[in-house]
């Protein structure tokens, strides 16, 4: 598929190596970001012309003069998609500026420059189909899966939802422990701390506009952010009056366990005990299996590793991940571990 990218800031640029990796021409076209002459297209009628996919990867305060701008150049055979990480202003914007006319979707990749320049795995993308066009999304889905990526669907509303408790809520909670000093250098840190830090990192990594845009334009955000005060506010009053009584809140300020508040959760978690139980036996009869070969290997005077046979049994186990439709190289990390216990437990 030949793509276009409109707006080539830190997103438009990692999103274009990801094509480029998967084989898809794509061009770029923006005013002021420094594009590569090889992938430059000399002005948006170039870029439309040139393009089966146009892809919006402007900040959303600009996505409708981004659309205002391409409008002119845009054909009923185009497939338009935004990559906003708010959904419900850019898809009714998307619905009412290009209809019926032009195919469109939202999406929403779950994953930036700093975690692809972290090789971070899996890739995940929401994927907001426009009901006006099924054909279009199919299309988008298919894009993104070429690029490695899992495609969850979603309706606007349920998506800026959740991403008002999570990505907008933890960008807020960031910027706060920043402005307190949180993100300084310290002499030390506990345990604790580390994932926050990294946490403190992705967002010094991302613009001032995303932030804006994570608050602003997510209709729920503000409401998050809400409620979040109030419960810190809580938690405040709570610890100033244990301190003050002399009384033991201990049990009171524990934080729960979210299985407590969720029958559906704790019965899911139960059923993974009881699996993962399984899963240790299975373990236990792989490795008698194992020094049974071990043994055999002995009688032959051969070697404890194969690595053929090792090479062998990863593509084996790749293809069995694939089928499944698990991520093969996650699989792959968990069988080469135990490939790893096997050796050790057929050298002792």
């Amino acid at each position: 598929m030949r793509i276009g990218i409109l707006g080539f800031g830190r997103f438009g640029r990692a999103l274009g190596d990801l094509l480029a990796e998967a084989g898809h021409a794509h061009r770029a076209w923006d005013p002021v970001a420094d594009i590569p002459e090889a992938r430059r297209a000399r002005d948006l009628a170039d870029l439309a012309g040139r393009s089966e996919a146009l892809v919006l990867a402007v900040p959303v305060p600009f996505l409708g003069q981004a659309l205002t701008a391409l409008g002119p150049y845009l054909r009923p055979d185009h497939t338009v998609f935004d990559v906003g990480s708010v959904k419900v202003g850019p898809c009714r914007l998307l619905d009412e500026r290009l209809g019926t006319a032009v195919p469109h979707a939202g999406t929403h990749p779950l994953f930036g420059p700093v975690s692809l320049a972290r090789a971070e795995r899996p890739l995940r993308v929401v994927l907001c189909p426009s009901p006006q066009h099924p054909a279009a999304a199919e299309r988008v889905r298919a894009l993104f899966r070429s690029l490695g990526c899992e495609v969850l669907d979603q309706a606007p509303e349920d998506h800026d939802r959740v991403m008002a408790q999570t990505h907008a809520l933890t960008f807020f909670l960031a910027k706060g422990l920043l402005q307190v000093g949180a993100g300084a250098e310290l002499p030390f840190t506990p345990p604790s701390f580390h994932a926050v830090a990294r946490t403190l990192e992705s967002v010094r990594e991302d613009a001032g506009h995303l932030f804006a845009a994570l608050q602003n334009e997510n209709p729920f955000a503000a409401g998050a952010r809400a409620g979040f005060l109030d419960a810190l506010q809580a938690i405040h009053r709570d610890l100033a009056e244990a301190a003050a009584s002399g009384e033991d809140l201990g049990e009171h300020l524990a934080i729960p366990d979210l299985g407590v508040r969720s029958p559906g959760l704790q019965e899911a978690r139960d059923h993974i005990d009881a699996l993962d139980r399984e899963l240790v036996d299975l373990l236990a009869r792989r490795t008698e299996l194992i020094l049974r070969a071990g043994r055999a290997k002995a009688e032959l005077g051969l070697p404890v590793h194969d690595p053929v046979r090792e090479a062998a049994q990863l593509r084996a186990r790749r293809a069995w991940a694939q089928d499944a439709g698990l991520d093969p190289q996650g699989v792959e990390d968990v069988f080469r571990s135990v490939l790893r216990a096997s050796r050790s437990a057929q050298g002792r």
